[in-house]
């Protein structure tokens, strides 16, 4: 395979894996991974990302904390906003569809209000992922730094893909952020961004069956000449 097709191969196939094998991912993978996503770039080489990694013992501790949270409806306090204010076309009937489609993939009907609150529960469980990885930022960076940890994120997701392992990135736990900064003693200047699950994905799986789907070139992007 060439190298062209190799890099296509990876972008085009890297999906958002919500089931994981009972399989433990050896820890060498994991920091090379990171050490190929830092070659990410950055606004004046800032660098700006901050990251630690679950297993064992903390990720269960954290994950029964903020699993507990959301079944048992705690209020949410994100302390930054993901999605718009108000939603509007095209993206309501992009984030409808993708919800529907998960929602059918496991079996639960629009009407289930009580399968549909368990299902989206279990992404404060890493999806069942035996590592975890938090992304975190000090809260005095700008703007132009978030966009640096995007580039970050999917660097590391990529790279991932390349050595065999699946990842869902998950906005969720930016959700609950004051059980994620105790649990793992984060300084009070830094916001988490989101989680990553980290895994060997679970391709049986019928939540794993279903793939999104993305606008045409001609939709999104204009040539000028």
């Amino acid at each position: 395979m060439t190298e062209e097709a190799a890099i296509k191969k990876a972008i085009e196939s890297r999906r958002s894996v919500r089931a994981f094998l009972d399989r433990q991912v050896p820890e060498h993978l994991i920091k090379e991974c990171l050490r190929l996503a830092a070659w990410a770039p950055s606004g004046a080489n800032m660098q700006p990302w901050q990251i630690d990694v679950l297993m064992g013992k903390t990720l269960k501790e954290l994950t029964t904390k903020l699993f507990q949270a959301a079944i048992n409806d705690r209020p949410m306090q994100p302390d930054y906003d993901f999605y718009p204010e108000k939603w509007r076309e095209p993206y309501l009937s992009r984030r409808r569809k993708i919800g529907w489609d998960l929602y059918k993939s496991v079996g639960i009907e629009r009407t289930d209000k009580q399968k549909m609150a368990e299902q989206l529960a279990k992404n404060y469980l890493f999806f069942g992922a035996p590592v975890g990885v938090m992304v975190t930022i000090d809260r005095d960076m700008g703007q132009g730094s978030w966009i640096d940890i995007g580039i970050f994120i999917q660097t590391f997701m990529l790279a991932a893909q390349g050595f065999g392992l699946g990842t869902c990135a998950q906005g969720a736990f930016a959700n609950y952020p004051e059980i994620v900064a105790q649990t793992l003693d984060l300084p009070e200047n830094r916001r988490i961004i989101c989680g990553i699950a980290v895994g060997y994905a679970d391709n049986d799986a019928p939540v794993n069956q279903f793939k999104t789907e993305r606008e045409q070139l001609n939709q999104f992007a204009k040539f000028w000449y």
